[in-house]
């Protein structure tokens, strides 16, 4: 796992944030599909992503790999109905699809819809305080 030091950036790390709430809601309206299922996992993993990228981005410290940003987000003190540390898994899922061409299932979809219609929400917002910004 590396890092790299960078002077924080707080005006970036929105703009990260914004952008991962506008590919959440795009992702939340496709149709789940077998065949839309690896996109669909992809784009819920990388929205999470984004969001520890934020967090990262305002403290000034840029990661070389996945790890880092989603630990972040475990680490946050959030009230979810499920647990923020399968945001791990969902990495790992998505690993599997993108590097060993693995084909999930439309149940592993489903359940990575519920992860997001449950946690997103609550870690955006997380973010966005821990970053000093009000909800936009």
């Amino acid at each position: 796992m590396t890092t790299r030091y960078k002077r924080p950036d707080p005006k970036n790390a929105l703009s990260i944030i914004l952008a991962a709430d506008r590919e959440m809601h795009f992702t939340l309206t496709l149709k789940l599909t077998t065949n839309a299922a690896s996109t669909i996992i992809r784009n819920v993993y990388e929205c999470f992503r984004m969001l520890g990228d934020a967090l990262l981005v305002a403290r000034g410290i840029e990661s070389m790999d996945h790890q880092l940003p989603i630990q972040e987000l475990i680490r946050l003190k959030v009230d979810t109905s499920r647990p923020i540390f399968l945001l791990d898994n969902l990495r790992r899922l998505r690993h599997q699809i993108n590097y060993y061409g693995y084909s999930p299932s439309l149940p592993e979809a489903v359940d990575a819809v519920s992860f997001a219609k449950s946690c997103f929400k609550p870690l955006n917002d997380a973010v966005l305080t821990e970053i000093g910004r009000k909800n936009p």
